[in-house]
């Protein structure tokens, strides 16, 4: 931001001794710890300044964008006088202001606005780096999904690029009843009950491995702890890491389940076992095992039902069905994949997914 910085300076300043005056009116006072307070106030009002800078800087960009289009477009989505305009307004802006004025960058203001027309909805958590990103997604549902979630998730940037990229709205809207379709994108990713969690297909392209790569299920659980952290975003929300080759003993005999999560929002344990084959009854057996022990070992009273998750290569939903029982609630399976799904993959799926949903719209 330094065009920002520059041109407001003493703006900055004084908004970072405000914000370090009001912590330390909150600290307590021991001699001996001194100087780690005097560095968490210091971080703390850092952290506050540079939130207030930038909700200050997407409403600056949002009032450049509501000009440009209302003055220079008449208010027409689409400008009538060519890009020469832009290119003048962006040489005296960088003259007057510096950096930050390109004309890309003006392009981006205006486009801000015409996607963002209410200034009532934008959100003082995303930062325009994020604001970016939402612009390119043409779909306003799942837009909007997108710009709850990275509020309420607080995802960096980097993590909306890869909800956005892997399609993770879509691929939500298809494993979902499409009747929640449109609660989906209007509230976000709310999680009342085991299914609400789960994800048909998971998406690991962020391993980096080839679609017909060979691998043990030793090397694939490496891996994934490994890279625990984007792993867990894919889970999606609520998920916390407890184990991995957690050991059970039943009559002597070692039985060890691959990865333990806990989820907050439901208050329950997650087992998964990986697969790299295709889905056996068997596998769906032992799995029942481990939730059932978890059930009655581990979990707390006030704690809900196990979930067990089988993430495999193929699964065969015939197989899942007649293993388990009617009334299953709490184990599924899964599968992954090691790369992102084509366009030309999700485009049917996607177009009916649409379609249900304006039909439900229209009722």
């Amino acid at each position: 931001m330094p065009w920002f910085i520059t041109s407001h300076g003493i703006f900055i300043i004084i908004l970072y001794l405000r914000a370090v005056f009001s912590m330390t009116a909150k600290q307590p006072t021991k001699k001996h710890d001194y100087y780690q307070q005097i560095k968490a106030i210091l971080k703390e009002a850092r952290s506050s300044v540079y939130k207030q800078v930038n909700s200050i800087m997407v409403q600056t960009y949002w009032n450049i964008g509501k000009l440009i289009v209302e003055e220079e477009q008449r208010g027409k989505k689409k400008a009538n006088y060519g890009e020469k305009s832009l290119e003048s307004l962006s040489a005296r802006l960088s003259k007057d202001f510096g950096k930050g004025f390109s004309r890309q960058n003006l392009q981006n203001m205006r486009q801000f606005y015409l996607v963002f027309e209410n200034c009532q909805t934008l959100s003082s958590k995303l930062s325009w780096s994020h604001y970016v990103l939402l612009m390119r997604v043409e779909n306003e549902r799942a837009r909007n999904y997108y710009c709850k979630e990275a509020e309420s998730e607080q995802w960096s940037v980097r993590e909306l690029d890869r909800q956005i990229n892997s399609m993770f709205f879509e691929r939500l809207a298809i494993s979902r009843n499409k009747s929640k379709v449109k609660a989906l994108a209007e509230k976000g990713h709310i999680i009342n009950s085991p299914e609400d969690a789960i994800k048909d297909p998971y998406i690991l392209e962020f391993l980096g491995w080839p679609e017909h790569k060979s691998f043990s299920e030793k090397e694939l659980e490496t891996v994934l702890i490994d890279n625990l952290q984007e792993f867990l975003l894919e889970l999606g929300k609520g998920f916390s890491f407890v184990a991995r080759q957690k050991r059970i003993t039943l009559d002597d005999e070692h039985f060890y389940i691959d990865l333990v999560f806990y989820n907050r929002l439901l208050k329950a344990f997650v087992l998964i076992d990986l697969k790299i084959g295709k889905l056996t009854h068997q596998d769906l057996g032992q799995m029942q095992m481990y939730v059932n022990y978890f059930d009655r070992e581990v979990k707390e009273e006030d704690e809900s039902a196990t979930i067990g998750i089988v993430l495999c290569r193929d699964k065969k939903e015939t197989v899942a069905k007649y293993t388990l029982p009617e009334n299953n609630k709490t184990i599924f399976a899964s599968k992954y994949k090691l790369y992102l799904p084509t366009e030309a993959e999700l485009e049917k799926e996607i177009d009916e997914v649409t379609k249900e949903v304006e039909r439900i719209d229209k009722k």
